[in-house]
Order: C-alpha cells, then sequence, then structure tokens
C-alpha cells in the first residue's frame, strides 16, 4: 500500500445538554497505478483502491434528567473482551486486511436510534437499527481472499425503514464499584453468509443469503488488585449453514478473559472463545461450512508505554484453534509521538496458514507497515 488518507472531525455543542458530530474519513492507494491496474481484479479495485467513508455522525442529547438519545451512524461496544467478540455484534468489522490494526479500529458505524434509561447504577438502553450493513472482507483477487474463484452473490436485506425489516437490540447494563454487569439482546442479520440453491440447473446457480436471527448474552467484569477478570456468555438461535439446508442451528459463545496492569506502564491481557453448537451435523466440517463443533479462538496482548508515554510498544498474537491449525498471526508495532500532532507507527505482522477458512494459504503475506499521522 502507498495509501495517503485523512479523517475529519466536525463537532458542535448547542447547549449542555445537546450536540453533534460529522465525521468522515477517505483514502486513495497509489500502489494500483504504481504498479498498473491490469494486475488487479475489479473487485480488489473497488474495495481496496480508494474510499469515502461516513464514520460516526450523529445527534445526541438528554430528552428529560434520566433519558439520552443518540441518532445517527454511531458505535457501540457490549461487553468487556478486547481482542474478542461473542455479545458484540451489532458494528459490523473491517477484515480486508486482518492483523494489522485492533479490533477496537475495525468497527464499522452504523445508523441507528439509541434510547438510554438512567436509574440507580443501571443503564437500560434500546436500539433501532434501520441500516442494514455487513464486515467488510477480502474480494476475490486479494491476498487474504482464500478461494481460487469468486463467491456466489450475496442477497442484500433492504435497509429496514419499516418495522419488519429493522435490526433490533436492548442492553441492561450495571456499574458498581469494582465490577460491572451487563445483559443483551439482539434480533439481528447474520454477519456470516450461507448457500442457497436458487436454480437446480444446469448450470446450478446458488446465492448468498444472511439468516434472520436472535441473541441473548451476558457479560461482567471484576478488579481485584492489578487484576482484571472478564466473561461473556451469548446464545445464538436462528443459524442456517449451507450443507444443512432447511435447519436452524443453535450456537453457544463463552468467552473470558484476564488482564493484568501489576508491571510499570504495562497492560498484559490473555483471552479466549469457544463457539458451540448444538446437534452438530458432520456435514458442517465439509466444503462450503467447514465448521467444527466447538471453534476455540484466543487472542495475547501485550502494551508497554516508556519515554513518559511517548514511545507505545505492542505485541498481539491471535490464533484459531487450541494449537492455531486455523490459522494465527502475531504483530509487533511501536508507536512514537514525534509532537502533540505528529505521531509514527511501525511494525511486522507475521501470518501462518490454517486449515481451513479465511487464514487458509495466507503464509506469504506477513507484512511491514509504516504509518505517519499529522493531526490538528
Amino acid at each position: 500500500m502507498v495509501r495517503p488518507g485523512f479523517e475529519l472531525t466536525l463537532k458542535k455543542k448547542f447547549s449542555d445538554a445537546w450536540q453533534a458530530q460529522a465525521s468522515v474519513r477517505g483514502f486513495y492507494d497509489l500502489v494500483y497505478v504504481l504498479r498498473g491496474r491490469d494486475d488487479y481484479t475489479d473487485a480488489v479495485l473497488d474495495d481496496y483502491e480508494k474510499e469515502l467513508e461516513v464514520l460516526d455522525t450523529f445527534v445526541q442529547g438528554s430528552l428529560t434528567k434520566k433519558i439520552d438519545m443518540k441518532i445517527g451512524r454511531q458505535i457501540v461496544v457490549w461487553g468487556p473482551l478486547f481482542n474478542l467478540r461473542v455479545t458484540d455484534v451489532l458494528n459490523p468489522l473491517d477484515f480486508r486486511l486482518p492483523g494489522l490494526t485492533d479490533l477496537d479500529d475495525l468497527r464499522l458505524p452504523v445508523t441507528m436510534l439509541k434510547l438510554d434509561y438512567f436509574f440507580g447504577n443501571w443503564d437500560l438502553s434500546g436500539m433501532w437499527i434501520p441500516e442494514i450493513r455487513f464486515s467488510m472482507r477480502p474480494v476475490f483477487g486479494s491476498d487474504f481472499y482464500p478461494f481460487p474463484v469468486p463467491m456466489p452473490p450475496a442477497e442484500e436485506p433492504e435497509n429496514g425503514f419499516e418495522f419488519d425489516d429493522a435490526e433490533w437490540a436492548a442492553a441492561l447494563v450495571g456499574t458498581f464499584s469494582g465490577w460491572d454487569l451487563g445483559f443483551y439482546w439482539a434480533y439481528f442479520y447474520n454477519d456470516q453468509t450461507h448457500m442457497v440453491l436458487v436454480s437446480p440447473g444446469p448450470p446450478e446457480q446458488r446465492v448468498r443469503k444472511h439468516a434472520r436471527i436472535h441473541m441473548l448474552g451476558t457479560a461482567g467484569n471484576v478488579a481485584i488488585g492489578n487484576w482484571l477478570l472478564k466473561g461473556e456468555l451469548a446464545l445464538f438461535e436462528g443459524l442456517e449453514y449451507t450443507n444443512t439446508p432447511g435447519a436452524d442451528h443453535f450456537r453457544l459463545d463463552v468467552g473470558g478473559g484476564v488482564e493484568y496492569t501489576g508491571f510499570r506502564e504495562t497492560i498484559i491481557s490473555l483471552e479466549a472463545v469457544n463457539r458451540h453448537i448444538f446437534d452438530y451435523d458432520p456435514l458442517l466440517e465439509l466444503p462450503g461450512d467447514e465448521l467444527s463443533e466447538n471453534e476455540f479462538q484466543w487472542a495475547f496482548r501485550i502494551v508497554k508505554d516508556l519515554l513518559n508515554d511517548t514511545l507505545t510498544l505492542f505485541l498481539v498474537v491471535s490464533t484459531f484453534g487450541i494449537k492455531a491449525e486455523d490459522g494465527a498471526f502475531e504483530r509487533l508495532a511501536a508507536e512514537y509521538d514525534i509532537t502533540d500532532a505528529v505521531s509514527v507507527t511501525g511494525g511486522v505482522v507475521f501470518y501462518q496458514s490454517g486449515d481451513k477458512g479465511r487464514f487458509r494459504d495466507v503464509s506469504q503475506n506477513d507484512r511491514l507497515f509504516l504509518d505517519v499521522r499529522y493531526s490538528f
């Protein structure tokens, strides 16, 4: 990549109770001109060459002393896990270049109306999400696309400005001295697609669809001295897969983590998630789904600040499978603040191929990266 880009954010405060924000980000990657655009597929050029994205753009304020409203494009994070996702299902992710950035930087905002009611130590929130948006994934022709041919087209649901088409969510979160507890519910479209045969052919025609699913979950964390213990649990109902047409599946995701801050200017964390499919059908292990009854993932992270917080060192390890049999990556990076306005981040990402999924044949995709940022 040779990618100059920008991010502009405008904020306006109307009163003590109301404010607004508009944010936009864009880039143009010169590498496709420098190397020759004919060497790339149309899908790669469409997704990777240039972009103009509306980020967090909203109006928020207090309707009463206990009720807040926020409407517009926004990000809502559920659960305490930082590197992995269990209950955090409302925002899609940008997977186009896996491993280069943290989960915090991958979330894509969606348009929603969010209402919060505060009572005691609790926040009860409800969300109407009319903008139906899915994660951005590697496309045919990119280094991280795992298949030799393009995928069949995806049938994208209409934006849900009608009641039955929208996504809906609610959360009850309590914040207490030394611990937090949350309960979550969402009715949304599965970010992952499944294949549906629409014409038996010949030629056979298939289309990818997003199933409509329910999620019910809980999450919490507790601080004990220099330790932070975290846990999440979510049950998904209505999952559909390619190799078991017509069947609805249940999946239970259980995640946990521990974070230690006892060393000076250092954060060490370890997180793990297991995703269990109930009434598992061995057909799910075949190409088309490539799912095991239990899908395990873990992530390890160290962050160290030096030189009066002007230099930050990162080590991130993320694996799929207990022994990384389904793939892994490691990122070593350093961020240095040259001045208050100028920062430089650089590092390397190493990839290990997996037996299946999006980390198949990625071991040759190791990356060196350098990012220079000027803020004003």
